[in-house]
């Protein structure tokens, strides 16, 4: 016999506390900081929920969860630098011109 177990565990949003808080690390958008949820799922069915222990930023245009200091570090500038190849980008870039990686 074989047994499957698809589940895991995932954050959601359950108060958004403070909306365009900040600027999102990854896609530069705005972010609000939030309280969050850690959300059990088995068989992507959600089965039990708690209350996650920190504040945390999220980007609501990529979805992502971070740290709250992580924002006050990042100042975006005039010019970025892509990830990828080190090389200075123009900010109104979405794409690296030189590698084609998204900024």
């Amino acid at each position: 016999m074989f047994f499957f177990f698809v589940g895991g565990v995932t954050q959601e949003v359950r108060q958004v506390l403070k909306q365009e808080a900040g600027i999102c690390i990854n896609c530069r958008s705005p972010a609000d900081l939030v309280d969050t949820n850690k959300v059990l799922k088995l068989f992507f069915v959600p089965v039990w929920r708690w209350p996650g222990k920190d504040q945390l930023m999220h980007c609501n245009n990529c979805g992502l969860f971070y740290p709250p200091l992580l924002s006050s570090d990042f100042r975006p500038s005039e010019t970025l630098r892509c990830q990828f190849c080190d090389r200075e980008v123009d900010s109104d870039f979405k794409f690296c011109p030189f590698c084609g990686s998204a900024l």
